[in-house]
């Protein structure tokens, strides 16, 4: 007889439970893991303060604002909006987001398609650039304009030689607000331009196309509904900014009071219900922002569905 006797079969780790375990023994599901909030009592409990903090913080103060615009009636409330003074403030707002937003577009889509589409040297810096304004105080931004475009500052002799202004006056409040919402399109199309990846524009330059037409049909029909929240969000921002603005625009007025400035002087001179109407229009805005989101997230929802592509 062989010394060697042949190899056995190892025995599984399940066999071997059931061999070790005590005949009859009925085996149990392992139990479930508690997680904080899944009680109902804790679940309540924290539904219950994100309602009252969201009340508290947001709805209570927007309901205050229309309260108190409409004390004295729909009379008093319209002629809060007839002084000369209001008027040119809200189309100076008017005007100055008429010019911002094209340019923050523009600016939006040429940065996303550079960070997106391309690899290069400084590309990291470019992306911390663009999302510079959102780490910098708006107060500070408006500071360094004046330290560069003010009469004491960098370019203010060669500016005043040349009769040229630009602090205290529309074209500051122009640059002012250019860089407070510099990031806002970017930021939206950045990310969504990346997910899709750059196999479509590769498809459309073997078979002939150039940058712009590819660009034009191409591109920017997969990032539109990104591109017009962007958008949205960028004109919110340019109507109800102040820090920037208040410190470059000198605060003249009926010359260079937008909106919120304005608001804040008709509160210093007394007239709260004139200052609470004039609020009525931004906070409009910023409602009409959100329906506005609400409606392209679900329109976008939708293309993703449909067609299976990363979506904002």
């Amino acid at each position: 007889m062989s010394d060697h006797s042949s190899p056995q079969p190892a025995a599984t780790t399940s066999s071997a439970t059931t061999s070790s375990a005590p005949f009859g023994a009925v085996s149990h599901p392992p139990a479930r893991r508690i997680r904080v909030g899944d009680g109902p009592r804790t679940r309540a409990l924290l539904i219950g303060s994100v309602l009252f903090v969201t009340a508290l913080v947001l709805v209570v103060p927007l309901l205050a604002i229309f309260a108190e615009a409409l004390r004295h009636g729909w009379g008093a409330y319209l002629t809060s909006f007839a002084a000369p003074d209001t008027q040119y403030a809200m189309l100076l707002t008017l005007c100055v987001a008429l010019i911002v937003v094209p340019i923050n577009i523009g600016f939006g889509i040429a940065s996303a398609w550079c960070i997106a589409k391309f690899r290069f040297r400084g590309r990291n810096l470019l992306v911390a650039l663009v999302e510079l304004p959102f780490s910098i105080s708006p107060i500070i931004a408006g500071v360094a304009y004046l330290f560069v475009y003010g009469a004491q500052g960098l370019l203010g002799p060669f500016l005043e030689a040349h009769d040229i202004k630009i602090m205290f006056a529309v074209p500051g409040i122009v640059l002012a607000s250019l860089f407070v919402t510099a990031p806002f399109v970017a930021r939206e199309l950045i990310p969504l331009m990346i997910a899709q990846g750059s196999e479509e524009e590769e498809a459309a330059v073997t078979l002939g196309a150039g940058g712009w037409r590819i660009l034009r049909l191409v591109t920017l029909p997969n990032v539109r509904f990104a591109l017009l929240y962007g958008a949205a969000l960028c004109n919110a921002r340019v109507m109800g900014e102040f820090g920037a603005v208040s410190v470059v625009s000198g605060n003249i007025r009926g010359q260079t009071n937008t909106l919120p400035l304005q608001i804040e002087l008709l509160y210093q001179d007394n007239n709260a219900i004139a200052a609470f109407a004039v609020a009525t229009v931004l906070t409009a805005v910023a409602l009409v922002t959100l329906v506005v989101k609400a409606i392209i997230e679900r329109l976008d929802a939708a293309r993703v569905k449909a067609q299976g592509r990363p979506g904002h």
